[in-house]
């Protein structure tokens, strides 16, 4: 999991098929930034390997910092959503 050019780009092992891939993506993310699956919904892209996620309850430098605690820039990801 990583960053380039402001999209993050990860990778799951989940089959795409029965929405295991987009599960195996939430559940990824939600441990990840330590917050319940509950507070991230895909809004695009449910059935693409290119997918927009909103993340309720933090913005988008929040999001960065917790995905790459390396980075001290601001972000130029939309707020709220990834």
């Amino acid at each position: 999991m990583g960053f380039r050019e402001d999209i993050l780009r990860l990778r799951v092992t989940a089959p795409p098929e029965d929405g295991k891939a987009n599960a195996a993506v939430v559940r990824l993310l939600a441990q990840t930034l330590g917050i319940p699956r509950s507070r991230l919904e895909i809004i695009q892209g449910h059935s693409s390997r290119n997918k927009v996620i909103k993340v309720a309850s933090l913005n988008a430098l929040e999001v960065r910092q917790r995905l790459d605690p390396g980075a001290d820039r601001p972000s130029q990801l939309e707020s709220p959503g990834l």
